[in-house]
């Protein structure tokens, strides 16, 4: 099967964050057994979702990783012009849900395995391919706990998000929670018998608001736009109808931190603002969503190195989303991004990515493999 081709098996497959991936992780052990490759499936708590990790070459020596993700956003877009999971080519554009994100260089990757196995490697090269990523890469925790067992610590792991091919050596860290207010309910024309929520979660909200204001004051971090750590609220919910007083509210906020700073711990001052309702009564709620740490770029990186000889592309020191990368370096393994595509098609509808970004990333994983092979 030829790049093409692989892609279109990957996106007929609606590997949906949050639902069973094993369906697509079956055809893919499949098709790396096939080729020679050995497969080991990493399932989550959930029971229905897996990651796989594949090994071609020797496991006794150091090698590297290429690692994505399986999953892929809702397409719920109006605005396709075709089925989303139904590749769909014009010129050299191909279409669909995944395509830049990341599915692209998973199918790069694969296509590229019959070739490294006809190689004698002296060195491994790994496909991690993880899942839930985009819920705040929830499944490449279990796969990186189980790396000991499973190879010798690479040498380094190349995160193949969307790059257009250039090496990416940094990204901010994210934490997203969920905040719960639970007051009590009654009539709206006797406000003094009821603990209104959503006023409470207003104040709390408001709180915030001035606090995003406040990292805009710094640490610095001229590499990134904005040079700031930042925080949004994103979504809230709470009430019932205009007159009942409503009961509870919850709110979704993010933040994003520059390297060297936790997001988490920039979260504190709000989880006390939260938690000091209590004092009037109400019951509240902090729920951990998800959590991934900064990718800190790292001088005279021997992986930065190598993928500027693979690619022929200078290095960008950072970018602005966030991928499983600091995951790696925060487990030890020096970490950078390079994959083809572009992150501005992604997330959106008429997701594409070229043929030639799809064949400039199988090229450059057969040329790590002949720097490996005896």
């Amino acid at each position: 099967m030829n790049v093409e081709e692989i892609l279109a098996r990957l996106i007929a497959f609606p590997s949906v964050v949050g639902t069973p991936n094993e369906a697509i992780v079956n055809w893919v052990r499949g098709y790396c057994q096939a080729a020679g490759a050995e497969v080991a499936i990493i399932p989550g708590p959930e029971g229905d979702r897996f990651n796989l990790f594949v090994t071609i070459g020797p496991r006794e020596a150091r090698g590297y990783i290429l690692s994505g993700h399986l999953d892929v956003v809702p397409a719920s877009e109006p605005e396709w012009s075709g089925a989303p999971f139904v590749l769909r080519r014009d010129g050299e554009r191909l279409f669909g849900r995944g395509a830049s994100d990341m599915k692209g260089f998973l199918a790069s990757a694969l296509a590229a395995l019959p070739q490294l196995a006809a190689m004698n490697l002296r060195q491994p090269i790994h496909l991690a391919f993880s899942y839930d990523e985009e819920a705040g890469c929830r499944g490449v925790h279990h796969l990186i706990a189980a790396l000991p067992n499973l190879c010798e610590r690479p040498l380094g792991a190349v995160i193949g998000e969307p790059s257009r091919m250039q090496p990416v050596q940094a990204h901010k860290g994210k934490a997203a929670v969920r905040l719960e207010v639970i007051g009590r309910s009654g009539h709206s024309s006797r406000p003094d018998l009821g603990l209104n929520a959503v006023h409470a979660m207003a104040s709390v909200v408001t709180h915030a608001v001035a606090y995003a204001q406040s990292l805009t004051d710094g640490p610095f971090d001229d590499n990134f736009v904005p040079p700031y750590s930042s925080l949004q609220v994103g979504l809230i919910n709470g009430g019932q109808a205009v007159n009942i007083i409503p009961d509870r509210c919850s709110a979704d906020l993010e933040i994003r931190a520059v390297p060297g700073v936790s997001p988490s711990s920039l979260l504190e001052p709000l989880k006390a603002q939260l938690f000091a309702l209590r004092s009037s009564g109400f019951e509240v709620a902090w729920h951990e969503l998800s959590a991934y740490p900064a990718l800190a770029p790292v001088k005279g990186s021997e992986l930065t190195a190598v993928l500027v000889e693979l690619t022929g592309q200078k290095p960008l020191v950072a970018v602005s989303y966030g991928t499983e990368a600091g995951l790696y370096q925060q487990a030890g393994i020096d970490a950078i991004i390079c994959g083809p595509g572009d992150i501005s098609r992604a997330h959106r509808a008429d997701e594409y990515i070229e043929i030639g970004e799809l064949a400039a990333c199988q090229t450059m994983i057969e040329d790590l493999g002949a720097r490996l092979a005896a």
